[in-house]
């Protein structure tokens, strides 16, 4: 029993660091495709206003020449001073899940429904870093196309004024949204990508190639993503809204519909759908590189069964 539990412990600890890895990779391919889709999702909609953007395109073109490069990379100081504790923590709440809801042979016969109901499981160890992280990266996001208004330098000059404006319970606005988003999202994620992990597989071998993983994970990427756009787009409205404006996400929700109609859930589709692909891929990527470093430096026990 205490080798078991050892075994069990170690396993935990490199879910965390490889998640860790996992999530630097993802930032860094896919933060410029999450600043267009978070402009596109948060623009004003007022008839009698111009819109700012066309779509994906129009948004990038535009964000580069009034703001440089670098504008695309704005805000990415807040997700990715968290990212690597973040997605440590969804992959060790997925361990946790996968001990709490799938069999033995779960992933041998593809259980998807208890793969997903463990994968779930992640958005409550992601969300109390989560919530504020986003709270941060969306505004610092849409200042750049404000031309009045407060101009932050950063995230944590941002946060210092959102605490003094509204208190430590304005920086977590949106944390169940951010809940209901993750948890649906990652039910899809994890089911995804362990579906496709072992249909990529050759017959034969243990593992999948790089390209696989790579495919595996760009389309659970897409996968995540279909399943929860109408909650990010609520999300990120609540959050970039002024102090009071908005109760919670049901306010918005009805505003949002009455104003703009049920599809208007899905403005930025094509910035999410542009984005997921290669920075899920790049995340599971380095989730395996990481964990077959740490297997090798560190290769399981085996347990002999008598």
């Amino acid at each position: 029993n205490q080798l078991i539990t050892t075994l069990l412990k170690m396993d935990k600890i490199k879910e965390f660091i490889s998640g860790g890895f996992a999530g630097t990779c993802l930032v860094l391919v896919g933060h410029p495709f999450d600043t267009i889709k978070v402009r596109i999702q948060t623009m004003p909609t007022d008839p009698s206003v111009p819109k700012p953007y066309t779509g994906v395109v129009d948004c990038f073109v535009k964000t580069v020449k009034n703001e440089g490069p670098m504008g695309l990379f704005r805000g990415m100081g807040a997700p990715l001073a968290g990212v690597s504790v973040m997605y440590s923590l969804c992959f060790l709440g997925y361990s946790f899940g996968k001990t709490i809801f799938c069999d033995d042979d779960a992933f041998e016969n593809l259980k998807l429904l208890q793969i997903a109901a463990a994968g779930a499981t992640s958005g409550i160890f992601t969300t109390p870093i989560l919530a504020p992280g986003e709270r941060l990266k969306c505004v610092l996001q849409v200042q750049g196309q404000k031309k009045d208004g407060k101009k932050f330098k950063g995230p944590v000059d941002l946060a210092k004024f959102i605490i003094k404006e509204g208190g430590v319970r304005s920086l977590f606005r949106g944390t169940l949204a951010t809940l209901t988003r993750d948890s649906v999202a990652s039910a899809f994620y994890f089911s995804t990508y362990e579906l496709l992990k072992k249909s990529f597989t050759r017959e034969g071998e243990s593992a999948p190639s790089t390209p696989a993983i790579l495919c595996a994970g760009g389309f659970a990427g897409i996968m995540n993503w279909l399943g929860c756009i109408p909650f990010d787009t609520l999300k990120s409205q609540l959050q970039i809204a002024p102090e009071g404006k908005y109760r919670g996400i049901r306010d918005v929700f009805v505003e949002v519909v009455k104003r703009d109609g049920v599809m208007s859930l899905y403005r930025g589709f094509g910035a999410v759908m542009l984005r997921a692909f290669p920075a899920n891929a790049a995340a599971f990527w380095g989730y395996e590189t990481a964990k077959n470093a740490l297997n090798y430096a560190i290769p399981p026990p085996q347990l002999e069964l008598d």
